[in-house]
């Protein structure tokens, strides 16, 4: 059985406006939302060019090259000739014409754009004990309007931190990991057993050997979700159904809608559009609405749940020792009220459906494509399989092979293309005063394409994330998609499970018989191409 997709748009489109974390692993976030960093170490290894040169004296922020002076006639420009779309494209060109480090007024946004390691550590050794990070305004204004309490999302400060350090031993701590990996593996084997019967009812040639031509994007997009449903709320939500009841498919529509809402909104005065009854806000608000609307009904269902077992001891245990998923284990210690446990559940579950995707779609075509980069990863899998019984000792052994593949991945085509700060003091970036508040992104797509950072950068190379020039390991701030610090996404550990267990079981659910098991096929097989939209992003 074999599956090949297509699709025009490409394994790179995203909808995600703010996800995506792969600190380096060194890089490891604590019980109280710290960074064990070894001190900032990739500052003074981190190697960068600095193309415009230094000079004895610090130059003005006004001096920093920049793209045009104002704001709306920049935002005229961008939707003309279709940045929107390419920011990431924009980006990397712009940073080619400029050099390194330049300004960017559009709309209501004003940013720092910055590529090199250098000055990336000079950013992050800014941030202080909270680090502040762009607000996502679109976002926040629903929730002002609608009354809804905003999550760590949409919070800087000591509010943030305080959710923060809660939140952190429920979705990032081990013991939390290995309570949440068996809902995510439940759900990569009956996405991979669904794929199957697919291929068997719809594929052409001989039976046992059909091979389908599909475009994977709705099913993963389904998968995602169902998968970060399960361990949210502790309970499967169907999608995997021929069927899905309409509610899912409201459901879905839902968080397309704002996902794809989202990048063009961060660039307009939403009060305005509010005002005026913008079709583009109003489709945003109702697609929040909807997804609020989901997230009650579940929050309903699981108190009544938890509410059952009063008196029995730990709920948990009197469930039977399942795991009543995050949303359970959040309302049974009831350290945060039930309106920030909503509007945080909520944001988590809408912001870590993309990043699942398109890292998946991208890692399986690039170990298709390029598998001479890593040729016994077949083999090391079957082997794993058949010497350990237990999912979670099988996944912990297979994690290291699958995490370089999704490294390599991110940094080719991440899923969201920036990483934002707000230096709470000025920073010397280049040799130019970058004053205190000033929101400064890291563009990663640019920068993992950059020869200034990597060798030979067009290469898929996922061996370069284990070692570098003469055998040392590749270090100083290269591989960010999932941001870095005390802000590092919260939902991490949940997006690298889910997709290193489905590249596990997806790698393994070709194998019937011996002489194939030397074939490196991976039966998701998208097209890749630079086209669609990579939205800015930045952790949480």
């Amino acid at each position: 059985m074999s599956v090949r997709a297509s699709g025009s748009q490409g394994a790179c489109r995203s909808r995600n406006p703010f996800f995506g974390v792969t600190p380096e692993r060194a890089l490891c976030m604590t019980a109280a939302g710290t960074v064990a960093d070894e001190k900032l170490k990739g500052r003074k290894e981190a190697q960068g060019v600095r193309k415009r040169g230094a000079r004895a004296w610090v130059q003005s922020f006004e001096e920093i090259p920049h793209t045009g002076k104002y704001g709306w006639v920049n935002l005229m420009k961008f939707w003309r000739q279709g940045y929107f779309r390419q920011l990431h494209k924009h980006m990397e060109g712009t940073f080619n014409a400029l050099g390194p480090i330049y300004r960017e007024h559009v709309g209501t946004q004003k940013t720092v754009n910055i590529i090199l390691p250098s000055d990336i550590a000079e950013l992050f050794q800014s941030e202080g004990r909270l680090p502040q990070r762009m607000t996502l305004k679109p976002w926040a204004t629903h929730r002002e309007i609608r009354q809804h309490s905003k999550g760590i999302f949409l919070k800087n400060g000591e509010e943030w931190r305080s959710d923060r350090v809660l939140l952190n031993k429920e979705v990032l701590m081990s013991s939390a990991v290995q309570r949440f990996i068996p809902l995510l593996d439940e759900v990569a084997r009956d996405f991979c057993k669904m794929l199957q019967k697919k291929v068997e009812r719809e594929g052409i040639g001989q039976k046992g050997k059909r091979s389908l031509t599909v475009d994977p994007s709705p099913d993963l997009f389904r998968f995602a979700l169902e998968a970060i449903c399960n361990v949210l709320y502790g309970e499967r939500i169907g999608l995997f159904s021929s069927s899905p009841s309409l509610e899912s498919q409201k459901f879905i529509w839902a968080v397309e809608q704002m996902l794809a809402t989202t990048p063009p909104l961060l660039y307009l005065p939403h009060q305005l559009l509010l005002h005026i009854g913008a079709s583009l806000w109003t489709q945003h608000a109702t697609a929040w609405d909807n997804i609020f609307s989901h997230a009650d009904a579940r929050i309903q269902k699981c108190y009544r749940r938890l509410s059952s077992f009063q008196g029995q001891g730990s709920k948990a245990e009197a469930a039977g020792g399942q795991y009543p998923g995050v949303l359970g284990q959040l309302m049974e210690k009831g350290q945060l009220s039930l309106d920030l446990i909503k509007a945080n559940i909520t944001e988590l579950m809408a912001g870590g459906v993309d990043t699942s995707v398109t890292a998946i779609m991208c890692s399986c075509v690039r170990t298709y494509l390029k598998r001479e980069s890593i040729p016994s990863i077949q083999d090391f899998l079957l082997r794993t399989y058949e010497k350990s019984k237990v999912t979670y000792r099988k996944h912990c052994v297979c994690v290291c092979v699958c995490s370089v593949v999704f490294l390599g991945c991110f940094r080719l085509y991440p899923v969201g293309i920036t990483v934002n700060r707000m230096p709470v003091k000025d920073i010397i970036l280049q040799n130019y005063r970058v004053p205190a508040g000033t929101t400064v992104s890291v563009c990663l797509y640019p920068m993992g394409r950059s020869s200034d950072v990597f060798d030979d950068p067009m290469r898929f190379d996922p061996g370069r994330w284990s070692s570098g020039k003469g055998g040392q390991r590749i270090s100083g701030f290269r591989s960010l998609a999932f941001g870095f610090g005390a802000r590092q996404c919260v939902g991490r550990r949940i997006a690298e499970n889910e997709m290193q267990l489905l590249l596990m079981h997806v790698s393994d659910s070709r194998h019937e018989k011996v002489e194939t098991r030397r074939r490196m096929l991976i039966p998701i097989v998208p097209q890749l191409t630079d086209k669609g939209p990579c939205p800015p992003h930045s952790s949480s």
